[in-house]
C-alpha cells in the first residue's frame, strides 16, 4: 500500500508536469531540469535517511515515524500543484514543486526497507514481486483512469491522487506492525537526544555503505548499482518525455501519450508476481538480464513503428511487452542489493538503491531534453536504448545478490 500511493503520485508527477511547464514557455532542457528536483533531493537524502531510520527506535518502530510526518505534507503540496500552475506564476509552481518533492523524499527509504524488514531473504523477490504489483496497479490507475479525470478538469487525477496516497499510507501505519525489536520501550527520549545519537550513528553507517561500494575487493555491489543508474537513466527519460514524444512528434494527445503509458503498468502489473518467482527459481541476474534484453528489442520495434498510421495500437502493444520486461528487472534489482548486507542495514543498503536510481533521473531528463532540443523527438528512443544495452552489459559483472542460502537451511 504504501509504494501503491507512491507510484501513484510520481506518475501524475512524470506525465502531467512536463506539460504543465511548458506554459511558463520553458525549453525542454530546462523542464528537463526541474524534473530532477525530485532526484537532487533523493541524492542528498535517501541513503541518510534510509541509515537513520535503521537507527531510528520509537514506541512506533523505526519506520512509521518518517511515514507519518512525510506522506501528509507530501500529499498537501501534491495536491496544490494545479492550483501553482492556474496562477501563471513561475516562483510559486516550483516552490510548490520543490516542498512536494522534499516531502517524498522524507518517507521513501523507509516505506520501502519495510519490506525487508518483515521478509526472509528467499521471499524478497515474491514480496517485491507484490510491492511492484501495487506500484503498477497505482500506475494504472494514473494513465487510465487518470486520462478520464484530467480530460474533466486537470486539476482532478491530483486532488484525487492526493487523497489516494494519503489513504494508502494510513493503511501502512495502522495496519502493518513493526518487528518488536525496533520499537522504543525505555524511558523517553527526548527529540534533541534523539537526533544527536541517531544521526551521528547513522552517519557512520552511511560511510561504511559507501565504502562497500568503491571498495577494491569484489565488485558486485558496485556493478549492481551502475546497472540501475543506467536503466534508470534510460526508463525515466521515457517517463518524463514520452507524453510530449506522443504530442509533438506522434500526433497525439497528451492524454493518450499517458494512456499508452500505461500499457507499460498493465504488464508490469500482470508479470510482477511471476518476476518475483522467476527470480527466485532461474536466478535474479539472468531474469534481470532476459528483461533488459525484451526491453531492448521493444524499444528498437517502437522506432519502426512511430511513422505508421497504426500508431496507438502498435505502440500500446509494443508497451504492454515492454511492462513484461520492466518486470523481470524492476522486480529483483532491490532484493539484490538487500541481500548483500546484513539485516541492520537494510535501510541504508536501500538508501543506496535510491541513491543510484534517482542520480540516474538526474541526469535522464535534462540530457535526454538536450538531445530533444538538439535532434528532435526522434532521438528520445535511440537514448533509451543504449542506456538499456549499457546496463545489460555491466549486469555481466554481477556475482552475488542471489538468495542468501543460510536463510535456506
Amino acid at each position: 500500500m504504501g509504494f501503491f500511493g507512491i507510484s501513484i503520485i510520481w506518475s501524475l508527477y512524470n506525465a502531467y508536469v512536463p506539460i504543465f511547464l511548458k506554459d511558463f514557455a520553458l525549453s525542454s532542457f530546462i523542464i528537463g531540469i526541474v524534473m530532477v528536483i525530485d532526484n537532487v533531493f533523493a541524492i542528498l537524502l535517501l541513503p541518510y535517511l534510509g541509515a537513520l531510520s535503521d537507527r531510528t527506535r520509537t514506541r512506533w518502530g523505526r519506520r512509521k515515524p518518517y511515514i507519518m510526518v512525510g506522506a501528509p505534507l507530501a500529499a498537501l503540496m501534491f495536491a496544490l500543484i494545479p492550483l501553482a500552475r492556474e496562477s501563471a506564476d513561475l516562483a510559486l509552481m516550483m516552490g510548490t514543486i520543490i516542498t512536494m518533492n522534499f516531502f517524498m523524499a522524507l518517507f521513501r527509504s523507509p516505506v520501502i526497507a519495510f519490506m525487508p524488514d518483515i521478509t526472509p531473504s528467499q521471499y524478497r523477490s515474491q514480496a517485491n514481486g507484490i510491492i511492484n504489483f501495487m506500484g503498477g496497479v497505482g500506475s494504472l490507475l494514473v494513465y487510465f483512469a487518470g486520462k478520464v479525470l484530467y480530460d474533466i478538469h486537470y486539476s482532478l487525477p491530483f486532488l484525487i491522487g492526493a487523497a489516494l496516497m494519503l489513504l494508502a499510507n494510513l493503511v501502512v501505519v495502522l495496519f502493518v506492525p513493526e518487528p518488536e525489536e525496533y520499537k522504543h520501550k525505555g524511558q523517553k527520549l527526548y527529540l534533541r537526544e534523539f537526533f544527536r545519537k541517531t544521526t551521528e550513528e547513522s552517519f557512520g553507517e552511511l560511510k561504511e555503505n559507501l565504502k562497500d561500494v568503491f571498495s577494491s575487493g569484489e565488485r558486485s555491489l558496485f556493478f549492481m548499482l551502475l546497472s540501475i543508474l543506467l536503466w534508470f537513466i534510460a526508463f525515466n527519460s521515457l517517463e518524463t518525455f514520452f507524453t510530449s514524444y506522443a504530442k509533438f512528434r506522434l500526433g497525439i494527445g497528451e492524454s493518450t501519450g499517458a494512456l499508452i503509458l500505461g500499457f507499460v503498468a498493465l504488464g508490469f502489473i500482470l508479470f510482477s508476481l511471476p518476476a518475483g518467482f522467476i527470480g527466485a527459481r532461474f536466478g535474479r541476474r539472468r531474469t534481470i538480464s532476459l528483461g533488459l534484453i525484451l526491453i531492448t528489442v521493444i524499444m528498437l520495434l517502437a522506432i519502426q513503428a512511430s511513422d505508421s498510421p497504426n500508431v496507438l495500437p502498435l505502440f500500446s502493444g509494443l508497451f504492454f511487452l515492454g511492462g513484461l520486461g520492466w518486470a523481470l528487472v524492476n522486480v529483483n534489482s532491490l532484493p539484490m542489493i538487500v541481500d548483500m548486507t546484513v539485516d541492520e542495514k537494510l535501510g541504508g543498503y536501500t538508501g543506496l538503491y535510491y541513491f543510484f536510481s534517482q542520480a540516474a533521473n538526474i541526469f535522464a531528463p535534462p540530457l535526454a531534453g538536450l538531445f530533444i532540443d538538439a535532434l528532435g523527438y526522434d532521438s528520445l528512443l535511440p537514448f533509451a536504448i543504449v542506456f538499456f544495452a549499457a546496463s545489460l552489459l555491466t549486469m555481466q559483472f554481477v556475482r552475488r545478490g542471489e538468495i542468501k542460502v543460510l536463510d535456506q537451511l
